[in-house]
């Protein structure tokens, strides 16, 4: 029916490598492939195995969860989308998730990803995981800014001056950093 794989960790896995929870349910603990340090694994590549792997109007949704927090959305596959890389970000302890696949208020021994096969229509447009890396990825580009500007203004009574062309500035300072280290933007990436 489908299949994953972790970039830079893995081959391709198949079903078989999770555990079936029920007809429609299955569950990876990652202790299968890094124990404690599963929050390094950042991204996970599923893809259905041909075009008649699921019914019409039905897709494959992932799910992460961390010790001791609830499963959390990070996206689906589907027929019209058969294939997608989704970036992880493990959730924290205690963070109200949308699916429980383990028993309500038992935390799993290890992180585990899951997989469900669920109607399309009840699942957001937005891979969740997607959304939150580019929301992280602006607020991470907003706060070089700001550290930027705050090295040129000046204070007068409650109001911050910054000089006009600050924000050319900065872009260009931004680029220059770009074009001399190509991992610089990266570290602005999960």
């Amino acid at each position: 029916m489908f299949g994953v794989l972790f970039p830079n960790r893995s081959f391709p896995l198949d079903i078989t490598t999770f555990t079936q929870v029920d007809d429609h349910r299955w569950i990876l603990d990652m202790n299968y492939f890094v124990g404690e340090a599963y929050d390094q694994v950042k991204e996970m590549c599923i893809f259905l195995l041909n075009e008649m792997a699921l019914p019409l109007g039905k897709a494959l949704a992932v799910y992460v969860q961390s010790p001791g927090s609830q499963y959390e959305y990070r996206g689906a596959v589907h027929s019209a989308c058969p294939s997608a890389v989704f970036p992880l970000l493990w959730p924290g302890a205690n963070n109200n998730g949308q699916m429980l696949l383990t028993g309500v208020g038992t935390p799993p021994l290890s992180a585990q990803i899951g997989v469900s096969v669920e109607d399309l229509v009840t699942l957001p447009v937005l891979n969740v995981g997607q959304q939150k890396r580019v929301e992280e990825l602006a607020m991470k580009v907003g706060e070089n800014l700001f550290n930027f500007m705050q090295s040129f203004c000046t204070v007068e009574g409650d109001k911050l001056l910054i000089p006009m062309d600050i924000l050319n500035q900065w872009f260009k300072k931004f680029q220059e950093k770009a074009k001399r280290d190509p991992d610089y933007l990266n570290r602005f990436t999960l």
